[in-house]
């Protein structure tokens, strides 16, 4: 069956319903009303191998950064369902992302100590859909704000970091590659030590805000 988590969230501001498999092939079903963050989220499920199946809305009409964030939350919420006790996982991962002259680096502890340090080196100015249009198509100030309300809600340590590069849309989508890669690792059963929680005290703790039902 695999390890899945599934939450559905509604508040006045977004609906989201999102379904994560950590065992799945990379497969991705979005139905998501932002390009550019439907194609980032594309690829975080291709390289993390997690398959991801999301249906989401939100009040686009004021701005992207409800939805972004509240899609974090949600995907965080995810893995801690997924991951369960935790045992058997290798608990750690990290990745160094090249793409083309954008390096970038994730490092993750699945350790239920929720902390982000985030340096991704952007700019702020939003992408466009098209050189012609100019119309604004993402705003790359929420991409933080992702990453927070993933790491919140999941309960990890996530270290993301942009080492060099130029272009807004390559710094973002090394992030994402970058953190999928780590994730995967981390999140992957170690054979030699299935049965065991890897930590000292015997347990990786939870956040504790984590009720499906009632996710901040």
């Amino acid at each position: 069956m695999g390890r899945t988590g599934e939450i559905s969230r509604k508040t006045k501001e977004t609906e989201i319903w999102i379904r994560l498999n950590l065992d799945g092939r990379g497969e991705a079903k979005l139905d998501y009303p932002i390009g550019f963050l439907t194609h980032m989220l594309t690829t975080f499920a291709r390289h993390s191998l997690f398959d991801l199946e999301i249906r989401a809305t939100g009040d686009l009409e004021v701005d992207q950064h409800h939805l972004v964030e509240d899609t974090g939350i949600v995907l965080g919420g995810c893995l801690t369902q997924a991951l369960g006790e935790k045992r058997g996982i290798r608990r750690v991962g990290s990745c160094l992302f090249p793409m083309d002259e954008t390096l970038a680096r994730a490092a993750v502890d699945l350790s239920g100590r929720a902390f982000l340090v985030f340096r991704g080196e952007l700019s702020a100015i939003p992408l466009v859909s098209g050189a012609a249009s100019g119309i604004a198509s993402f705003q790359t100030d929420t991409v933080e704000d992702f990453w927070e309300g993933f790491t919140q809600n999941a309960g990890i340590t996530l270290h993301l970091d942009i080492l060099r590069g130029r272009s807004d849309h390559h710094k973002i989508e090394a992030l994402f590659k970058a953190a999928a890669r780590a994730l995967r690792e981390a999140c992957e059963i170690d054979p030699r030590a299935a049965d065991l929680i890897p930590s000292t005290k015997g347990l990786l703790e939870n956040p504790g805000s984590l009720n499906p039902r009632t996710l901040a």
